[in-house]
Formats: C-alpha cells, sequence, structure tokens
C-alpha cells in the first residue's frame, strides 16, 4: 500500500463503482471503502476486489454487524470499517483474517478495540477530539498503534494532526459525493495526494 489514505465513497453504486476505483489508484490511493449504507455496496465491493483486489486494500465502511462482516469477506472485500467499536464485529473480523479498523473516540472504546484485536483505530468523528485530545489519548495507547482520523479531514489539518499522532486519514466527501464523475474524483484524488505527500515531505525534512 502506498499512502495511508483511505478512501470514502458512501453512495457509490456497482455501475460506477470500478471507474471511480480506478481513478483513486491511479491518483495514488488504494485504500477504499464502500459504506454499507451505499447502494448494493456488496455488488460494488464484489466487482472491486474482483478486479483490483490485487493492487487495492478494498472493503466495507459502516459495518454494523458480525454478518456483514463475513457478507464482505465472501464477496472479496479485505477492509472492515465501522462507526463503532462493536467488540463482536472485531473478532469477526480477525477471525475471518480481514482488516479491522473499529470507529473510536474515548481511551476506553480504544483499549477495548485493540485488546479485540483492532489493526488500527479510526478515531470519529475526529473533530470533536482535535489535535490536542488525539495528543492525549497517543500519549498512553500502545506505541506504534496506527490511528486514522475521520471526519473533518483534510489539506488544511493533515500537517497539525500528522505532528499529533496521526498515521493516516479518511476522506469521504472531499473526494467523493454521488454524482461525481471518475473525472471529478482523479482530479480532487491528485489534489488530496500532492498535499499529502507535501506535508510529508515537509515534515521529514
Amino acid at each position: 500500500m502506498s499512502r495511508p489514505l483511505i478512501a470514502i465513497i458512501r453512495g457509490v453504486t456497482p455501475a460506477e463503482a470500478n471507474d471511480v476505483t480506478q481513478a483513486l489508484i491511479e491518483a495514488g490511493i488504494d485504500r477504499i471503502e464502500v459504506p454499507m449504507n451505499s447502494p448494493d455496496a456488496l455488488v460494488s465491493i464484489g466487482g472491486m476486489a474482483k478486479k483490483f483486489g490485487d493492487r487495492a486494500l478494498i472493503g466495507a465502511g459502516t459495518v454494523l454487524t458480525p454478518e456483514v462482516a463475513r457478507q464482505v469477506a465472501d464477496v472479496g472485500g479485505k477492509l472492515i470499517v465501522s462507526p463503532n467499536a462493536n467488540i463482536e464485529v472485531i473478532k469477526e473480523t480477525k477471525s475471518l483474517g480481514l482488516q479491522s479498523f473499529p470507529g473510536v473516540l474515548s481511551p476506553t472504546e480504544c483499549f477495548a478495540a485493540l485488546e479485540a484485536g483492532a489493526d488500527g483505530l479510526k478515531i470519529f468523528p475526529s473533530f470533536l477530539l482535535g489535535v490536542d485530545g488525539l495528543k492525549a489519548i497517543k500519549a498512553v495507547l500502545p506505541e506504534g498503534t496506527p490511528i486514522y482520523m475521520v471526519g473533518g479531514v483534510g489539506p488544511a489539518n493533515f500537517k497539525e494532526l500528522i505532528a499529533a499522532g496521526a498515521a493516516g486519514f479518511g476522506i469521504g466527501t472531499s473526494l467523493y459525493k454521488p454524482g461525481f464523475t471518475a473525472e471529478e474524483v482523479h482530479k480532487r484524488a491528485v489534489e488530496m495526494v500532492t498535499a499529502y505527500d507535501a506535508i510529508i515531505e515537509e515534515s521529514s525534512k
């Protein structure tokens, strides 16, 4: 995987899912989730996984039950993202050999999710925690815990969030909204990747 940026393409349809995925990958974003409240999400995920699974991490967001995690695995998805920290979903995800990124906000949720086997933590909505909250939580979590900030993140605050301990970001409507063409998604993704890369390069000096 190239960059720790997860594209959240909520509302994508099966008819456009592959074109949007192609646009994202070409722009440099190869971690992509289709939220389960999108139209025929499993159909989209299955098609994306079949065509791009060898060069991208494809999976589902808004996964709320273990049953849905199994359905995602059945169609070839490899990533399970949730807005909450459901221990049973995390355990089922790991038993299926998939990557688990549950949604958390408090230290209690963070530690419970990690104990259940989560691969990383999705701070959601991240604007409620903010930079100071991220610093405080990062200080007590096991070293190396991947923390992804989701909700209100973008080039304007990448730098301060990375400095505070964020490992990556989930990006939704800044990249995709229903009705966006693949060309528009590609343009937005290129801008996002360019901004992210510049910040990483600057911080490494």
